[in-house]
């Protein structure tokens, strides 16, 4: 053998190595392309696609704590909390931390605008009133059940789940206080059965079939029904809403008025008028004591009014003044700082004067223990 013939041996050999070794290499592949989250502007700020669907979602919420103090009819004070040591009886504050978690979504169809909201709240704190009589509320606990406080689907005008009455919702509630209720206005909390419709030019309307909630829960297959009309322009909105309890068979209204002095002042004023025959009634199986889930004011009429007037961008001034039938009144006025942006601190009065306080037929809204009822809350809030 020559040296030729040596080296064309051994160059066949390796090339026959070299292509056993090819054949088993590991082919690696190429990466798929990220998918990163797009931001969604159809809906407005914060709005993002759910990878992989046509769905925009916002997220958001709030982290609140509360301080109260003062007499348990302002709804600030928490009074006759007994002493650990020698059981003598004294006040202490009215503590709350809430964490809220919301959800948006909103997705275009053939049908209309497909949306949902949710709005859970998780509580932490005592809770407001008198503990003459040795209740154990006024000391600080989580608050059980998870508060599911909204819970709704909306395809176009139709909404379906857990909302607020379009009692309060359509007509926007009162004021912009914290306890808006000392005078109150009409229950909340229901599953609902609504359709909302546009009439263009300003005018809107609703109407919503309602289940209520605890004694104001619907007893039979007759739900509580809500009517609303509504024209807004730039100088403000009126706004009418009807209620029927299918429960007592009673009917109660409201009418607000809402006007834009200018861009820095607002004013609101609200009238509300209801039947009370049946809720009067002492020889109801549930007796409701002149209140139902929609006329809660007491006797058949009552008005509220206030406004907000906003110094700067960070601060506003906000009031409310609510008065009944039943001679009942309730001041409350708070200022709003926005330290900054999204970090808000309330510092509030709340004054009640309870009408019919020590009557016999005295129904106790705010379990007042005297007539005249003063307290006062701060709030720090943090929404996101």
């Amino acid at each position: 053998m020559n040296i030729k013939s040596l080296l064309l041996g051994s160059a066949a050999a390796l090339i026959a190595v070299s292509g056993a070794r090819a054949a088993d290499a590991v082919v690696v592949a190429e990466p798929e392309p990220a998918e990163y989250v797009k931001i969604c502007d159809v809906y407005g700020a914060g709005y993002f696609y759910i990878p992989g669907t046509e769905t925009c979602l916002r997220i958001g919420g709030y982290v609140r704590y509360d301080i109260g103090v003062g007499d348990a009819g302002s709804l600030d004070g928490v009074n006759h909390v007994p002493d650990v040591r020698d059981g003598s009886s004294h006040s202490t504050y009215y503590k709350n931390t809430r964490f809220t978690l919301k959800t948006w979504t909103g997705q275009e169809t053939e049908l209309g605008t497909l949306k949902t909201y949710t709005e859970t709240r998780i509580n932490f704190g005592n809770k407001p009133g008198d503990y003459s009589k040795g209740a154990t509320d006024w000391q600080a606990v989580n608050k059980t059940p998870i508060s599911l406080r909204f819970a709704w689907i909306q395809l176009g005008g139709l909404r379906v789940g857990k909302d607020d009455t379009a009692f309060d919702t359509f007509i926007g509630y009162a004021g912009s206080v914290i306890q808006d209720t000392l005078v109150p206005y009409g229950g909340q909390e229901s599953n609902v059965v609504q359709y909302y419709f546009d009439a263009g030019s300003g005018f809107s309307g609703l109407v919503s079939l309602e289940e209520g909630a605890g004694t104001g829960t619907i007893d039979s297959y007759v739900p509580h029904v809500v009517g609303g009309l509504k024209y807004k322009g730039d100088w403000g909105a009126i706004t009418g809403v009807v209620a029927y309890d299918s429960n007592y068979e009673e009917v109660a209204g409201k009418v607000r008025l809402d006007v834009n002095v200018s861009k820095q002042f607002t004013l609101f004023v609200m009238g509300g008028y209801g039947t009370d025959d049946n809720l009067n009634d002492p020889t109801n199986f549930v007796n409701a004591k002149g209140r139902g889930f929609y006329k809660q004011w007491g006797g058949n009429w009552a008005i509220w009014g206030g406004g907000t007037y906003k110094f700067n961008d960070k601060t506003a001034f906000n009031a409310q003044v609510s008065y009944d039938d039943w001679k009942n009144l309730g001041i409350a006025a708070n200022v709003a700082y926005t330290v900054v942006p999204g970090f808000t601190v309330t510092a509030e009065v709340d004054y009640l004067n309870a009408g019919k306080f020590g009557d016999a037929d005295f129904n106790n809204w705010t379990k007042a223990t005297k007539k005249s009822s003063l307290g006062g809350i701060l709030r720090f809030q943090r929404s996101f």
